[in-house]
């Protein structure tokens, strides 16, 4: 591949690798009942995504964010979906938005997702690089937690979704 074209190759695979939205476009949303929510043990690298965040908004004054589980149920279901379909995409974030502004409260919503990337430090500095995700990091909300999955060849999905109550 010629020199010149490789930085525009670049620049598109990182932007399909990471995405973020507060408003995206669903198709077939998934059953939202409370009644079935799976809320699954905490990885060490989404504790440290968490960290490395909250770590980010004290740096430059801001609140640190609280992780909760009902928004964690709502993120390892995206994530899975993720996993399952193969996909990166926010499909079904206005259910996740209206679940958790009916059963948690929520005044407002907003979620990154990324996939591909292989530790913490990598995801959120990609996010941090990217306006739209960084606003969401920086963004006036007071909760909020990640899911991380792997798919069957060890790719990593994931969805940290951010909550205002």
């Amino acid at each position: 591949m010629k020199q010149p074209t490789l930085l525009p190759v670049m620049a598109l695979l990182v932007m399909f690798m990471i995405s973020c939205s507060p408003d995206a476009i669903d198709n077939n949303p998934p059953n939202m009942d409370a009644s079935n929510l799976v809320v699954p043990e905490t990885k060490t690298i989404e504790i440290e995504i968490m960290e490395l965040i909250n770590d980010h908004r004290l740096s430059n004054g801001m609140n640190p964010l609280s992780n909760v589980d009902i928004i964690k149920a709502q993120a390892f279901n995206h994530t899975d979906y993720m996993v399952t379909t193969g996909n990166v995409s926010h499909a079904n974030f206005v259910q996740r938005k209206l679940f958790l502004e009916n059963y948690l409260g929520a005044q407002d919503v907003s979620e990154n997702v990324a996939y591909g990337f292989t530790s913490a430090q990598s995801v959120v500095a990609a996010w941090l690089r990217s306006d739209k995700h960084r606003e969401n990091i920086e963004g006036d909300f007071t909760d909020f937690d990640i899911s991380a999955e792997q798919n069957e060849n060890g790719k990593w999905y994931y969805t940290n979704i951010f909550v205002k109550k």
